[in-house]
């Protein structure tokens, strides 16, 4: 029987680890970008204030009636952007893992993050002093999630069917 050396274990264990890096890091990493967000560091007022000196160079005349519709529209856009990123790195996480059950159920796997998180991050926001949280943001967090990974379970659909109609 063969018995692998320490070296030799070490080195696997090694290989795996990088490879789970490599697989949820991003996902992590970005995790923590909508945490920070979650605060008071990307509440509207401050996004409003950066957002009218950009508008008011472009368009001098600009209302403020009209920098708050760009405003709450970009916030919004925002919501839908960021949580379908997320979705696409949790997508990439899970369709690679090495757990055949979790390769198995990516989509379902990635949306219930996507839903855990943009619950939580409402949640937190509603209790920091300058955020709102509310339901709505969280349905359009989970929509945008939803839309990505679709998305991404479309493609994969026409690739396998792309592969086995030229085999």
């Amino acid at each position: 029987m063969y018995e692998q050396t320490d070296d030799q274990l070490s080195t696997q264990t090694h290989d795996r680890l990088g490879l789970r890096l490599w697989r949820y890091a991003p996902l992590l990493f970005w995790i923590g970008v909508i945490i920070f967000g979650s605060g008071d560091n990307v509440s509207s007022a401050k996004t409003s204030r950066y957002l009218a000196v950009v508008v008011r160079f472009l368009l001098p005349g600009v209302s403020d009636e009209s920098l708050s519709v760009v405003n709450l529209a970009l916030r919004k856009t925002g919501h839908f952007t960021v949580y379908a990123a997320l979705a696409l790195l949790a997508a990439r996480a899970f369709l690679t893992s090495s757990k055949s059950g979790l390769r198995r159920r990516w989509f379902v796997a990635a949306l219930v993050l996507v839903a855990v998180c943009a619950v939580s991050d409402e949640y937190h926001q509603a209790s920091v002093p300058s955020r709102t949280g509310t339901i709505y943001d969280s349905l359009l967090d989970i929509a945008g999630g939803a839309f990505a990974l679709a998305a991404v379970w479309l493609i994969r659909r026409r690739l396998r069917n792309h592969a086995v109609h030229n085999d």
